[in-house]
């Protein structure tokens, strides 16, 4: 790989050399980060328009399930024949997925249409955190972070807001053509802005590990989310369907031991630093999407607050990520990452279990303050976990660490979604059934959050079990990258 000379450190925003490539990846952040916030308050309004509540966790899980599995290959790709192409595939195909949910014409078709999108998003987001951790060093990315969380907290703001103008107006199917022009935009800023120099090498692609991955976590996510619903847990199907996962994850994790390159090396769990940053990963997805999901629909379902306002006190939480992560690179360059990761952990687990404490009590104002900490703790622990693990490798591993940690973290969201919202079909059918009844919503959506509480336990669990750091606050050297700008 070619290595071109390092700008200096001083040299970070958008006005540098590496400005227009920073704006890039904020821009190609933006769209995941956009999609993260507006669907969840426009809920209520699709399924009054295409029907089928029980399942509408399948628009997030199938979205989420198509990105985690595909994550590790394009990880694999970036390494190997450079993070452009990869990039620019993730774009076109989101384009396409968001070109064909805004003409679905029933609840299936949006479904299979999201998982087009998030074939798109498994490249989107991973890769730009490669590209950062190629281009900027441990010191600068610590305030690249500035500008990567700024992507995050207007799309905070800009999401639920568009999110609930678009229900309210029952023109839903605009926060799906909304991506079109922005994909457009950042697929020229990379084309134009982005130059890399890669040594072509030959390599073999897992693709009986794809498939089996792909495979085990489908069943298991229809088993979970379809179990006790459409046939019973205890039924032949059930069981057939949970018990041919399960066989398929065993023949997976068989197949990677013995595979030439692995899309996920087993190498990688067992260095403790990655073993307990992606169990930390895992924890945050499932809990980020317990609340990105039902948050919105527990404030409408309960006291008819409107989406947009509904949109609003869930914007919070990804208002204070962002603040978090901007602040996260000064403090785990004074006190470390472990340290700052238990902060971040111990914030979370306090506002998460209020939350499923005050959760009979339905207010915006008590749910926009907790999630408002909870987005502070996701923030001081997402992130210093994600840059410890890319800190630890060469440019040779960067690619498959940090899709590794960004798997983990969708995977978390894929069970989560499905965990999750089997426990609050389940709990609408104790209580009568009724999903439109204001009691109903609030029994199944305090069943969530209790969920939801335990994960971030997990992510605090994972933040304590870190090795000490080593070097973190030793001057960072220049990474070796094979991206330069034009």
């Amino acid at each position: 790989m070619s290595t071109p000379s390092a700008a200096p450190r001083t040299a970070v925003g958008l006005r540098s050399e590496r400005g227009p490539l920073l704006l890039a990846m904020m821009l190609s952040t933006g769209l995941v980060a956009i999609d993260a916030t507006i669907l969840s308050t426009a809920v209520p309004t699709i399924v009054d328009d295409l029907g089928g509540f029980a399942s509408f966790p399948w628009l997030f899980s199938i979205y989420l399930l198509a990105s985690s599995v595909t994550t590790p290959i394009y990880a694999k790709l970036a390494d190997t024949i450079g993070r452009k192409p990869v990039m620019l595939f993730g774009i076109a195909a989101f384009l396409v997925g968001s070109l064909l949910c805004g003409v679905a014409w029933d609840m299936p078709s949006l479904i299979a249409f999201r998982a087009v999108q998030g074939i798109g998003a498994g490249a989107i987001l991973p890769v730009s955190m490669t590209i950062v951790g190629d281009v900027y060093t441990l010191e600068e990315r610590a305030r690249v972070q500035g500008y990567l969380a700024s992507v995050w907290a207007i799309s905070a703001v800009v999401g639920p807001t568009l999110g609930g103008i678009f229900a309210q107006l029952d023109a839903w199917r605009w926060i799906f053509l909304v991506n079109v022009p922005l994909c457009i935009l950042a697929g020229w800023l990379v084309i134009t802005r982005f130059r890399e120099r890669v040594e072509r090498t030959h390599h073999r692609l897992d693709w009986l590990g794809a498939l089996l991955l792909t495979a085990s976590l489908s069943l298991l996510i229809l088993g979970v989310l379809e179990g006790g619903r459409a046939w019973a847990w205890a039924s032949p199907l059930s069981i057939g369907i949970l018990g041919a996962g399960a066989v398929l994850l065993a023949l997976f994790v068989v197949v990677e031991r013995r595979a030439a390159e692995p899309i996920l090396p087993p190498l990688l769990l067992t260095r403790p630093l990655l073993r307990t940053t992606a169990l930390m990963g895992l924890a945050i997805g499932g809990g980020l999407i317990g609340l990105t999901a039902y948050v919105p629909t527990y404030l409408e379902g309960s006291i008819g607050l409107a989406p947009i306002w509904a949109g609003l006190a869930l914007a919070t939480l990804t208002l204070g990520w962002p603040i978090a992560a901007s602040l996260s690179g000064r403090l785990y360059l004074r006190i470390g990452f472990r340290a700052t990761t238990i902060v971040g952990g111990t914030i979370l687990v306090a506002a998460a279990v209020a939350l499923a404490a005050l959760a009979g009590i339905p207010s915006p104002w008590i749910v926009g303050a907790l999630c408002l900490l909870i987005g502070l703790g996701f923030g001081f622990t997402a992130v210093p976990s994600v840059v410890a693990a890319q800190a630890s490798v060469d440019w040779s591993e960067r690619g498959v660490v940090t899709g590794a940690q960004m798997f983990a973290r969708s995977i978390g969201q894929a069970i989560g979604a499905a965990v999750l919202g089997a426990l609050a079909n389940a709990t609408v059918d104790a209580v009568g059934g009724d999903a439109t009844d204001p009691a109903t919503i609030v029994s199944a959506s305090q069943v969530v959050f209790i969920g939801t509480a335990a994960l971030t336990a997990l992510v605090l669990v994972a933040a304590l079990a870190m090795p000490r750091d080593r070097g973190v606050h030793a001057p960072a050297q220049p990474a070796e990258t094979s991206a330069a700008t034009e």
